[in-house]
């Protein structure tokens, strides 16, 4: 059974930063694609980035392009969202996410493990 749990969540002034973490068990954690998603009050859940499992290249959603970037590090079985430059707009529970290879990694049905997600709240 796969298990992530994120933590570096909080409280953050417009325009500071913040990075998340997102620990996971298992074994091959190097096989899954890993995403990042976040859910405002009253919103539906978002896509924000992803992470490739066999490219390690990065996708991003467009309001979050150029202030957000994702890393792993296998070795830790980790992976990190740093976000930068942060907006009111930016408030919400981050999830992160993992699947083996998912067609469509923008969409969070499409990913079968889930952290219990972190709260970022950004200040004006």
């Amino acid at each position: 059974q796969v298990q992530l749990v994120e933590s570096g969540g909080g409280l953050v002034q417009a325009g500071g930063s913040l990075r998340l973490s997102c620990a996971v068990s298992g074994r091959t954690f190097s096989s899954y694609t890993m995403g990042w998603f976040r859910q405002a009050p009253g919103k539906e859940r978002e896509f924000v980035g992803a992470i490739l499992w066999s490219s390690s290249r990065q996708h991003y959603a467009d309001s979050v392009k150029g202030r957000f970037d994702i890393s792993r590090d296998n070795a830790k079985n980790t992976v990190y969202l740093q976000m930068n430059s942060l907006k009111p707009e930016d408030t919400a529970v981050y999830f992160c996410a993992a699947e083996l290879g998912p067609l469509d990694y923008t969409r969070g049905a499409e990913y079968d493990y889930w952290g219990q997600g972190t709260q970022v709240t950004v200040s004006s």
